[in-house]
């Protein structure tokens, strides 16, 4: 196994266990209030991380079988299974949850290492080695467990994790013209951003340290104002994911 697939399943687990216990400070009642994404509440955002466990289930299974198995049937049947997730009683929503988060961890510690470089398909179409499949639990574990709207922030997150989500989001949006062309710049210095396609206009300058660039860059509710370099306004971004 390779170093960079070990790091990407150290930061799932332990963003498995900070997404588990930010789950288990929200009260029952809690749990039907709102949460950081329109129209979601924190319900919604447990039972998408429980359904998006056994989705990347699928594809591990893919992985190792080498017979197509979709993260999802279909989109309805995405949408439907989370809504009647959140609909769940709090008791079944958490357990849902663990035994979600378990079935994927097994999946991860015990898929044989050959399998890894097996080529799977993701929801959005992208063709990716199984070994991606690590990375997207990390996303899905990190930045929802800010979701939630706790006390659980992206200061939280560890500073790698944020610069690999920054590194994501660049290259998502690198080659898209209706994006505002955009560089974050670490305010530490030690690292820079460019969204947007480069060379149509001078890039908007936004400073601040790793983590409210991230919280910045995926669309997230941002602690503090944001000032960009010369003074003007922040550039809405469009949704990352």
């Amino acid at each position: 196994m390779n170093p960079r697939l070990e790091m990407m399943l150290e930061w799932a687990a332990k963003g498995t266990a900070v997404f588990e216990a930010a789950v288990d400070s929200v009260t029952d009642a809690g749990l039907a209030g709102p949460s950081h994404l329109p129209g979601w509440s924190r319900a919604h955002v447990v039972a998408h991380v429980a359904r998006n466990a056994d989705a990347l289930v699928n594809l591990l299974t893919w992985a190792h079988t080498g017979v197509e198995t979709p993260m999802y049937a279909s989109a309805d049947q995405r949408t439907s299974e989370i809504e009647e997730g959140a609909r769940r009683p709090p008791g079944e929503l958490r357990a849902d949850l663990l035994a979600a988060d378990a079935r994927l961890a097994e999946e991860l510690a015990t898929l044989p290492d050959e399998c890894w470089d097996a080529t799977v398909r993701t929801v959005r179409g992208r063709t990716v080695p199984a070994s991606e499949v690590a990375w997207m639990r990390v996303r899905e574990v990190w930045v929802h467990a800010v979701d939630l709207s706790t006390e659980t922030s992206f200061d939280d997150v560890p500073r790698e994790v944020c610069a690999a989500l920054l590194d994501n989001v660049a290259t998502a949006f690198r080659a898209r013209t209706d994006f505002p062309h955009v560089e974050l710049r670490a305010e530490d210095g030690s690292r820079t951003w460019l969204l947007g396609v480069p060379g149509i206009a001078d890039p908007v300058v936004v400073s601040n340290d790793i983590p409210g660039l991230a919280t910045y860059a995926t669309g997230r509710p941002v602690p503090g104002p944001l000032y960009p370099a010369g003074g003007g306004s922040i550039p809405k971004l469009p949704a990352w994911l």
